[in-house]
């Protein structure tokens, strides 16, 4: 949702950042230019208005002129200001009450309300250890009910019982009652939308709460419909009071101003960002971190998450362990190529890496897609087992009955088996005793040799990445393998394996054919 706003600033604050010492003409015309781009990006007004003025006060005061680098000065203000209109800090949904927790769902139809009230019924249930119970309130759209008990089932959380002929507010008071008589923590309230914001909306879903008394009252926006949303949250705060919104399609490709003018313009915090179609796809919206985002800064705190949530550690030990052995095979590589599906892709997990950004386009060229992986897996799974555990049994006829078996090309077989052999080398010489290379770190941090990270690595990672530390506004550090200016250990000097030649200072298989 943020490229282009995060192209448009970034290519800004990179000319600022390559001037020795800045003027106050050259602080006014990237105003001008960060406010253009504001507007492009449709943000509020009002909000792109107070945002570049404060910005420039702070940026031609002393606080960037004694700075030894004005220019890296003015990115940590741009920042600063960003996770300022952003909210500040995060605010997760509040279960700070006497059971069961009534949450009243909110919005206008289309905008995602069920799926949302089923993605946070599956949180609550897995990550807050919460007993929850879900109701449809909508007695008009057809199949609403059914949706959100096919949902329930879904993410395996439970629902009230459709019973018919009932009005919202029955439904609502039923589902109060339930919950108290099953033990549940969390009753959500799923109410129905319209089309348009209309009064017998708005006095249903006051009448709804008046009778259950909800403690979060979560509005529904689609970030696509831009400012539009803003103006749904206002009418709806207006009436029924919001505690917070959410807001989904955050991975389409809306311009981000709902984002940026929701929270300036109501008062009111987003809680959480639906970003994806499937039940996981949800995420904590946290100022410090988006900011980092927008700016090219990467997220490395949701990186660990996804990773913590995805990689099974004891089986991540069990394959680093054979990898030190140099017994990796090819069950092994699919484990892992399946893990790195689950964690996003590559797309998803190379937006959350820092300074990757600034080689967008050149990865877009070097046909890195999620393709890529799937064929590699469809060509190990044509091989028998006794193939995945000796590679070197396959000979020509064995893997033309293999690229015959996946759909593929024998060169694309080859490629695979170079890259596994090259990923058993890396591991290999990571786990070496005394052989601490550039790769060390983050092969530690995914559970090769050193488990999950700790809360302390999480806390100095959120604190340098996410709230512009040192070296965030620059991205990686100028050693990082991989990226231009990059440095390989020399045991491979043409590159990380498995990763094409058209991808900055990478070697490895070159373009799909």
């Amino acid at each position: 949702m943020f490229d282009t706003l995060s192209d448009r600033l970034g290519g800004i604050l990179d000319k600022l950042k390559r001037r020795g010492a800045l003027t106050e003409a050259d602080v006014g015309e990237a105003m001008r230019e960060v406010r253009r781009a504001l507007i492009e990006a449709d943000v509020a007004l009002d909000v792109v208005r107070s945002f570049t003025d404060r910005v420039r006060q702070r940026a031609v005061g002393v606080e960037v002129i004694k700075s030894v680098t004005p220019g890296q000065m003015v990115v940590k203000i741009v920042h600063d200001e960003l996770v300022a209109t952003l909210g500040s800090d995060a605010d997760p949904i509040d279960l700070n009450a006497p059971a069961p927790v009534p949450i009243l769902m909110v919005g206008l139809q289309g905008s995602g309300k069920t799926t949302s009230t089923a993605k946070i019924a599956k949180r609550l249930t897995e990550r807050g250890k919460r007993k929850v119970l879900m109701a449809s309130l909508d007695t008009r759209r057809p199949a609403a009910m059914e949706q959100l008990a096919t949902l329930g089932k879904q993410v395996e959380v439970a629902t009230l019982p459709i019973v018919a002929g009932q009005s919202a507010v029955q439904i609502a008071k039923r589902a109060i009652e339930a919950a108290k008589l099953g033990g549940y923590d969390v009753v959500m309230l799923d109410t129905a939308g319209r089309v348009t914001l209309d009064e017998g909306l708005m006095a249903e879903v006051a009448e709804v709460k008046a009778v259950t008394g909800p403690h979060e009252v979560l509005l529904v926006a689609d970030s696509l419909t831009g400012q539009d949303a803003v103006n749904t949250a206002k009418a709806f705060d207006g009436r029924v009071g919001l505690t917070g919104i959410v807001l989904t399609r955050a991975d389409g490709d809306g311009r981000g101003g709902a984002a940026l003018s929701m929270r300036a313009v109501t008062g009111k915090p987003i809680k959480l960002l639906g970003t994806g179609e499937k039940m996981d796809a949800l995420e904590d919206f946290d100022p410090h971190r988006v900011a980092g985002r927008i700016l090219g800064m990467g997220d490395v705190v949701a990186l660990v998450e996804r990773a913590a949530e995805n990689i099974d550690i004891e089986k991540a030990k069990i394959t680093a362990e054979r990898m030190r052995k140099g017994t990796f095979d090819l069950d092994d590589l699919r484990g892992q190529l399946e893990q790195m599906a689950k964690m996003g892709g590559l797309g998803g997990l190379m937006g959350l890496m820092p300074g990757v950004a600034k080689v967008k386009n050149q990865i877009a060229n070097a046909n890195l897609d999620d393709k890529v992986f799937k064929r590699q897996v469809a060509i190990i799974n044509s091989m028998t087992p006794k193939e995945r555990r000796a590679p070197k049994l396959l000979d020509a006829s064995r893997k033309r009955r293999i690229a015959a078996g996946s759909g593929t090309k024998v060169e694309e077989i080859n490629r695979l088996l170079k890259m596994h052999r090259q990923m058993a080398d890396v591991m290999k010489s990571l786990g070496a005793a005394g052989k601490r290379g550039p790769l060390a770190g983050l092969a530690g941090m995914m559970g090769f040799g050193g488990g999950g990270p700790s809360p302390e690595m999480l806390q100095e990672m959120a604190e340098k990445m996410g709230k512009g530390g040192p070296g965030a506004p620059g991205g990686l550090p100028p050693n990082f393998p991989g990226l231009p200016g990059g440095g390989l250990p020399s045991k491979f000097p043409g590159g990380l394996p498995g990763l094409p030649k058209g991808f900055p200072g990478v070697g490895g298989p070159g373009k799909k054919k």
